[in-house]
């Protein structure tokens, strides 16, 4: 291929043609030719005359120009000009194309299967054997290899994961086969890399694709002198870059929000920027992440664990006349324990139940003035914890005595008990091992905690079940009761060093933080670990989206404890008996390193420049010059009259066809829309997202007239500004970016449309990406859209929505995506289950909306001749999401049909049947 620039030429020698262009305007200006002048004296007879029709002897210059580039458009087009042309990398043999397939890809994915699947193209024309294979899934047996159009279907299916490659070369080492390596590097560099090149290079050759893209790490927050620190590492190092931090968290009513952003600078060659939160602690309990606005990655959201979250803790004592004895004061070691990982609140008990803390804490406090005690007990009752210490004063006081004190967990004798001083005859006493039933079970008893003095429990038959701690000799020294949704716990012991060594121990913070005063320690270590299991809440996948890691097996603390992320370990929130952990991807000590290679190593960028064929655009614009000439060449020799005219007016129209010109009239929009079930898709004004979305719907259609006695037409694509949406039962509405918000009549339709039983599910197609109230350009568009139109309260879809049993008994909603952040109407406030019933009566009719992400349309979407258009996840797995995605669109259609029925008394012995219950 001969090339000039950017332009190439298929058969470059038909260009030759261009030189005779010259000749063929020397032949053009002698037709016709000119006329020859003689002399007739019967001319002067018509001097003075006007002749109305003129006709010139030679052709006009512009209509000769417009010939010759009709002609040199045709030469160059029959030349077989391509724009861009690639050149077929040369070599021969098999050939493997590795991908890192980690989190520091996921932000620009797309663009690296674009790179593969161009290399994938070029091995296809030089017919070799290729296997793609991802460095963080690597296959089992040999190197897979295939023919290269094989894995061009197979690319949708392969995703990075949310960790470092690790044990690749070991893998390679047990084939011995030779290949060419082409390696898609993520840019960074990991353990492993050199050795596993090494290995590649005795295979043979290597090259490398890189570019150098900024990648930024989010290292865990800490919590310091009251603020909260975020800091973030970066790689490559060098420009001054500014970006923004996001705190997500729950909002009251339990919805994700961002709560709060601040920018992040990073310095001129600084691989490391630090910012600042100060939160109030209500607002700061709540983040559940941070994330780096505008990155999808895993590196770039750091998830929030126990400890962060301080708790409010109050802290009221008795009057104490020992002014100056800051050792002997009641608040003075419980000071000390908490300030590290608890918020204090000082004040009057009136003024911090205002505040609403987590804990009140009252050292030697007997009783509570006037009407504080039903105020106290009234908030614990609502989830408060009242922990109280006893005392010199709680001993003297007749609380408890008689009968049991609200506020206090158990009865109590009159008096104290005194051990171990000079006017008593035992010992001191020491701590019993605690029980199973404790939330102190498995606390270390340090041998020098002993206790001089106590208020004793009086003996009743519910005292066993109330003891949380006791003495070597049993009798109690924590007791416990559960009042409301809260609770009460005494600590028979004063707060300070009078009565025990208690205070003076690590057991006392330990004891503090399984009571849940306090936070625990960020970084446990294996020792603390070992022998426990941890369940996943929820996992991280390498895009830095939170799916539910319910379904997943439990994970060993040995495991948890060298919090490397791996596919045993995925990063997430763990749970345990009484605490959270987070596993993130990077860690307080992380640094990233550009992955540098030797000089031997070629090294290219990312960048695809696709090919572009311009000869169809060529010879269309000869035929169109053409076409303009003959019209031209009839105005200027006055034949453009008469049936020429028409002529001529034909070949006008034909210029100006365009496909629009296909519009319906309205009667028959209507008799399309209402003769049969028809369901209909939104109008976006993107060509590709509407095709897409008429191939979805026309295999939604096709799958409910094999399944159901609905028997739909061909779906029809609706002009929200135009066309009647009352015609039209459900309708799809793909949202993207660009397109326009409806006008003020439109939105007067859509909301009337909402209000009078039709139905709109909206798909932001970015579940793959984003997550619902996220700020994806998708997401925020569909924000702007919904601001106007009369929406109700949503929620996600839950377990007994009608939606899960409409047709079929479903609990997950896939398109092409999985996301469970699919949101329906919300029950009323006063939806409860009636007795005998498995369901409850959510909502009298349709949910009006259904706001998703999972790509629907693609899920569904065949084309002309039944076959399916788009791959869906991975092998078995990605055909079972696309049934229960049809399943899905199958229930949408029935519930929009046929309303709540499902909910009537009478199907509840046939869906109790279905549920085997």
């Amino acid at each position: 291929m001969w090339s000039i620039g950017s332009i190439g030429f298929a058969a470059p020698w038909l260009l030759l043609g261009l030189i005779a262009l010259p000749i063929l305007w020397i032949l053009l200006r002698a037709v016709p030719p000119a006329p020859i002048k003689r002399r007739f004296p019967g001319v002067a007879l018509l001097l003075g005359l006007t002749d109305d029709e003129n006709q010139t002897d030679r052709t006009p210059w512009w209509l000769l120009l417009l010939r010759v580039l009709a002609v040199a458009a045709a030469i160059i087009g029959f030349a077989g000009p391509v724009l861009n042309p690639q050149n077929a990398r040369e070599g021969t043999g098999d050939l493997v194309i590795l991908l890192d397939g980690s989190w520091a890809g996921a932000n620009n994915w797309q663009s690296r299967i674009d790179r593969v699947d161009t290399l994938l193209v070029e091995a296809a024309l030089a017919d070799r054997r290729t296997a793609v294979i991802n460095l963080n899934d690597l296959p089992v047996g040999d190197v897979p290899f295939a023919a290269p159009n094989e894995w061009r279907n197979r690319m949708p299916n392969i995703l990075p994961q949310p960790w470092q490659p690790r044990d690749a070369a070991a893998w390679f080492a047990q084939n011995d086969d030779p290949f060419e390596t082409y390696w898609i590097s993520d840019g960074l560099d990991w353990d492993g890399r050199s050795d596993l090149l090494a290995e590649l290079e005795t295979r043979g050759s290597v090259t490398v694709f890189q570019t150098p893209r900024q990648t930024i790490g989010l290292r865990p927050a800490r919590f310091e002198d009251g603020e909260v620190i975020v800091s973030a590492t970066r790689t490559p190092i060098g420009n001054p870059l500014e970006t923004s931090i996001t705190a997500v968290g729950l909002d009251p009513a339990g919805v994700e929000r961002q709560l709060v952003t601040v920018p992040l600078i990073f310095n001129a060659g600084e691989p490391v920027a630090e910012t600042v939160m100060v939160l109030p602690p209500e607002l700061r309990n709540r983040i559940t992440r941070f994330e780096v606005t505008g990155t999808r990655s895993a590196g770039a959201v750091s998830l929030t664990d126990d400890a962060l979250k301080r708790r409010e803790v109050a802290l009221i004592a008795g009057r104490d006349d020992r002014e100056g004895l800051e050792l002997l004061s009641p608040l003075y070691y419980l000071r000390e324990a908490l300030e590290p990982t608890a918020d204090i609140i000082d004040g009057t008990l009136e003024d911090i139940l205002l505040a609403n803390p987590d804990v009140i804490i009252l050292a030697d406090v007997a009783s509570l003035a006037g009407s504080e005690g039903e105020t106290v007990l009234e908030w614990v009752e609502n989830g408060g914890m009242l922990l109280r210490f006893a005392g010199p004063r709680l001993a003297a006081s007749d609380q408890g005595r008689n009968q049991i004190d609200p506020l206090l967990p158990v009865r109590l004798r009159s008096g104290g008990r005194s051990v171990g001083g000079a006017m008593s005859w035992g010992e001191p006493k020491t701590l019993a091992p605690f029980s199973t039933e404790s939330p102190f079970f498995g606390l270390p008893i340090p041998d020098d905690v002993t206790v001089t003095s106590q208020v004793m429990a009086q003996p009743d038959p519910t005292l066993a079940e109330r003891v949380i701690a006791q003495l070597s000799d049993g009798t109690p020294l924590v007791t416990r009761n559960l009042v409301g949704e809260g609770q009460i716990v005494l600590v028979h012991v004063t707060a300070n060093a009078e009565w025990s060594t208690l205070p003076l121990s690590g057991l006392f913070v330990q004891m503090l933080e399984r009571l849940a005063v306090s936070t625990r320690p960020t970084n446990p270590d294996e020792t603390e670990l070992a022998g426990t299991t941890w369940l996943p809440n929820e996992v991280m996948d390498a895009y830095g989206r939170l799916e539910d890691g319910s379904a997943l097996p439990g994970v060993a603390g040995e495991v948890l404890a060298g919090r490397v992320p791996g596919p045993d370990l995925l990063p997430g929130l763990y749970t345990g008996a009484d605490r959270q952990i987070a596993v993130n991807v990077i860690d307080t000590e992380t640094v990233l390193n550009v992955a540098q290679w030797p000089a031997r190593i070629a090294v290219e960028g990312m960048q695809i420049v696709r090919e572009t064929a311009l000869k169809g655009w060529l010879l269309s614009a000869a035929v169109m010059l053409l076409l303009i000439d003959v019209i031209a060449s009839l105005a200027v020799g006055g034949r453009l009259r008469g049936p020429r005219a028409d002529v001529a007016a034909a070949l006008a129209l034909l210029l100006m066809w365009a496909p629009d010109a296909q519009a319906q009239s309205t009667d028959d929009f209507a008799l399309r829309a209402t003769s049969e079930v028809v369901l209909g898709h939104v109008l976006t004004g993107d060509t590709e997202t509407d095709e897409i979305a008429e191939a979805g719907l026309l295999g939604l259609s096709q799958t409910l007239f094999r399944r159901t006695s609905i028997e739909p037409a061909a779906p029809i694509g609706v002009n929200i500004e135009t066309d009647e949406l009352a015609f039209f039962p459900f309708l799809y509405w793909p949202i993207t970016a660009d397109q326009p918000l409806p006008s003020r009549e439109a939105y007067a339709k859509l909301n009337r449309y909402l209000r009078t039983g039709g139905m709109i599910m909206f798909d932001t197609r970015d579940s793959d990406s984003a997550r619902f109230g996220s700020g994806s350009p998708e997401g925020q568009k569909l924000q702007a859209i919904a601001r106007a139109l009369d929406i109700p309260a949503i929620e996600r879809i839950p377990p007994d929505h009608v939606l899960t049993r409409t047709f079929y008994l479903l609990q997950d909603f896939p398109g092409r995506y999985a996301s469970r952040d699919v949101w329906v109407e919300a029950a009323p406030i006063n939806a409860e289950q009636i007795e005998g019933m498995p369901f409850r009566n959510l909502n009298d009719g349709v949910t009006p909306v259904i706001i998703g992400g999972n790509d629907w349309a693609r899920a569904w979407a065949v084309d002309n001749n039944g076959r399916r258009m788009f791959p869906v996840g991975r092998g078995m797995s990605g055909e079972r999401q696309r049934e229960i995605a049809l399943r899905f669109g199958v229930n949408v259609i029935m519930h929009v049909l046929t309303g709540n029925y499902k909910s009537d008394q009478v199907h509840v012995p046939d869906l109790l049947d279905r549920l085997g219950q």
